[in-house]
């Protein structure tokens, strides 16, 4: 075993799921990451990837590969950031275990994540959640599964790493009145559901194939649903919404986007920053605020209470200072 191989093998598969308590979805986002870097810096070096060693991590090397994903792989700066998160984390493992590679290690640490652009959420209204929400045909078992899914996911704001992972025991029996949701970092909230959304889920679980796999949610094979399956069942039901509300079609309806709904129309509820925050699941209260830029009917409030002020017109007539009379010569 390579230099390399030993300690990623040990980091991806002791010290994350041991020491950090990762879940299965981060782990295997820190297994994509460091395969990227891994297949890029054995084409750089033209050398086998098994003959790597921590020594060509260095930040010359990371930086080409960062600019590499962006360059020719075409990630946007969230990507970029989240691999350089990984490799960072790689190495604060290595520091403690290897300390002949300090230096190598505080140096690609210091490497600073790139500033990104963050335009504003494309937020669903009431009308549009409704109308995906009512797309699927629940005279099918497929449609009474779809269409618990996307209760589920709007009511409780869920991540779709979050409602794929769902036990069938997450759901309180037997009203089906609450979900216990285990999100990032090992958070566990506990959230109420919707007489809607409970009645969604007892039809589906009255379809829902008997099967050994325990996972709340199975698609045609009788196994978890994915991720990708989930997307692509969405947009199928997004795409129908769209002949009765055709202002989803101008919009990109992603799982992420009923998770973003669910948090504004939470924010217009409450008016309380830190109730979405803990609906959501969010460690941080600075990741909700994002929200309060994009909520219209705060900012229709904000702007009906205020009042233009009265100006009245000024002049700089007799007025004598000497900057302004510089500023008068150089303008001549």
């Amino acid at each position: 075993m390579s230099e390399l191989a030993k300690p990623v093998a040990a980091f991806l598969r002791e010290y994350l799921p041991h020491e950090r308590g990762a879940s299965p979805h981060t782990i295997e986002t820190y297994v994509i990451a460091l395969r990227i870097l891994i297949t890029f810096l054995a084409e750089l070096l033209r050398i086998q990837p098994s003959r790597l060693e921590i020594k060509h991590l260095d930040t010359k090397n990371v930086l080409a590969f960062l600019n590499h994903l962006e360059k020719d792989r075409k990630n946007g700066v969230k990507t970029r950031n989240m691999r350089l998160a990984a490799i960072k984390t790689f190495f604060r493992y290595l520091e403690y275990r290897y300390p002949e590679h300090l230096d190598i290690a505080a140096r690609v640490r210091a490497i600073p994540s790139k500033k990104e652009d963050q335009p504003p959420v494309d937020y669903l209204s009431h009308e549009e959640v409704h109308a995906i929400l009512d797309a699927p045909d629940t005279r099918t078992p497929i449609g009474l599964r779809d269409r618990a899914m996307l209760c589920l996911t709007y009511n409780a704001g869920l991540r779709v790493s979050e409602l794929v992972s769902l036990p069938v025991d997450s759901l309180s029996q037997p009203g089906l009145n609450q979900i216990r949701v285990m999100g990032k970092g090992r958070r566990g909230r506990i959230l109420p559901l919707w007489k809607e959304t409970s009645a969604a889920l007892h039809n589906w679980m009255g379809v829902r194939p008997d099967r050994t796999d325990c996972h709340l949610f199975l698609n045609t094979f009788g196994v978890g649903m994915t991720r990708r399956g989930f997307a692509k069942r969405l947009a199928v039901h997004a795409g129908a919404a769209a002949a009765v509300v055709p202002s989803i079609a101008d919009k990109t309806v992603s799982p992420h986007s009923l998770r973003h709904a669910c948090a504004l129309h939470t924010l217009e509820a409450t008016g309380d920053i830190r109730q979405v925050a803990l609906w959501l699941g969010h460690a941080s209260i600075q990741t909700t605020e994002m929200y309060l830029r994009i909520d219209p009917v705060a900012k229709l409030k904000t702007l009906s209470e205020r009042q233009p002020p009265n100006l009245r017109k000024g002049s700089f007539h007799g007025v004598q200072d000497q900057l302004l009379a510089m500023l008068g010569k150089v303008g001549g």
